[in-house]
């Protein structure tokens, strides 16, 4: 069980770093891609009425609209004078017949508010902000969509958006490609994490299980603060990944995960809850025996201890005999002291021969007990 020290901590709202080599292995997939695209002009009120039915999906980050009132304002400004604004980048969703936004949401967001009369709304907001145009023409200064005239509202509502849309031919059996396309197109300003990304290219089921699986309690008490960037949540689709299908791991890591979030993106409920009992039992063991020092090497979170301590208990839990704590916590101990396993999960810990040898020592360490 933890011990006071551990327990005075689980209400601590520092994150601690997570110790992570793998995010420095650039090396490149190896795959190559055939895309398709086509180009599409748009009017903006027939996207304004596709993003409020659904057919455009635009991807909900976290802090995703920066624009200030003014900056929307300049672009909508700029749709009134005729002047040409840059296109927007979609992605075909053949199976749902949809379009996901690759590049363009502060723009089709700064549409969809101004239609709708306020801007940038919250969920959970006592009050709202009016979109009123602020800092551009005095003719259309402080107006509204409603008190535009009516002239104003059709030159409005028959601008072009051009969108390019792309779609990935081959290879056949997953769409990583949008998820490259995505990452080169929004590495301006803030730099979007991995897992950010893959929300938004792979939203489905599971990406919403993985956000549930990130808010249960015991998680919460061992990694810390919610991470801004998501980490907490790759770590959670890591094991996932690794416990099912480690024996076809190939590196990067950061492609590993893009191939099995697409993979599963829209899973059977087998699937789904297998997964939420696999993680939620093998939290409630390393919790109660190891509590805020689980998968710590120093004070940061190790994510290769976690990925195969994490795996290889789980794999222990299959055979549904009960796991004595005092056992689990010397084998956990003995883990930590094999040199071979301290040199996989210290340093090119994405490398295949790494992976696989830190999951085969949790594995038979946490078979024995």
């Amino acid at each position: 069980m933890p011990n006071e020290e551990e327990t005075s901590l689980e209400n601590e709202t520092v994150n601690e770093s997570v110790d992570d080599d793998s995010v420095l292995d650039d090396s490149p997939a190896s795959l190559r891609y055939d895309i398709t695209s086509y180009g599409a002009d748009y009017d903006v009120e027939g996207l304004v009425r596709r993003l409020e039915r659904g057919d455009i999906l635009v991807p909900d980050f976290q802090r995703s609209y920066v624009w200030t009132l003014t900056e929307a304002s300049r672009f909508v400004e700029s749709l009134l004078l005729g002047l040409p604004v840059p296109g927007i980048f979609l992605a075909r969703e053949v199976e749902r017949n949809r379009f996901l936004v690759i590049d363009g949401q502060q723009r089709l967001k700064t549409l969809m508010f101004f239609y709708h009369g306020t801007f940038n709304p919250k969920p959970g907001d006592k009050s709202t902000r009016v979109f009123a145009l602020s800092k551009v023409q005095e003719r259309f200064e402080g107006k509204t969509y409603e008190t535009l005239s009516e002239t104003e509202r059709l030159r409005l509502d028959n601008s072009i958006l051009h969108a390019t849309v792309v779609r990935q031919e081959t290879p056949p059996a997953d769409d990583t490609s949008m998820y490259h396309i995505f990452e080169r197109l929004n590495n301006g300003g803030r730099k979007l994490a991995a897992q950010e990304i893959r929300c938004a290219m792979y939203h489905g089921p599971f990406i919403d299980l993985i956000k549930w699986l990130n808010e249960s309690e015991l998680w919460r008490k061992i990694f810390g603060k919610v991470s801004p960037h998501l980490k907490d949540q790759e770590l959670v689709l890591r094991f996932l990944a690794l416990y099912h299908e480690s024996a076809t791991y190939r590196r990067p890591m950061a492609e590993f995960l893009n191939l099995f979030a697409g993979k599963h993106q829209m899973p059977d409920h087998d699937f789904l809850d297998d997964c939420a009992h696999l993680f939620i039992s093998t939290i409630e063991v390393v919790w109660s025996t190891l509590g805020r020092k689980s998968f710590r090497l120093g004070r940061a979170l190790n994510a290769a201890v976690f990925d195969s301590v994490m795996v290889g208990l789980s794999r222990r839990l299959q055979d549904d005999a009960p796991v004595a704590a005092d056992m689990f916590l010397t084998a956990y101990e003995e883990l930590l002291l094999d040199p071979d396993y301290l040199a996989a999960v210290s340093r090119s810990t994405a490398d295949e021969s790494f992976v696989s040898l830190r999951l085969e020592k949790a594995t038979e360490r946490f078979a024995r007990i």
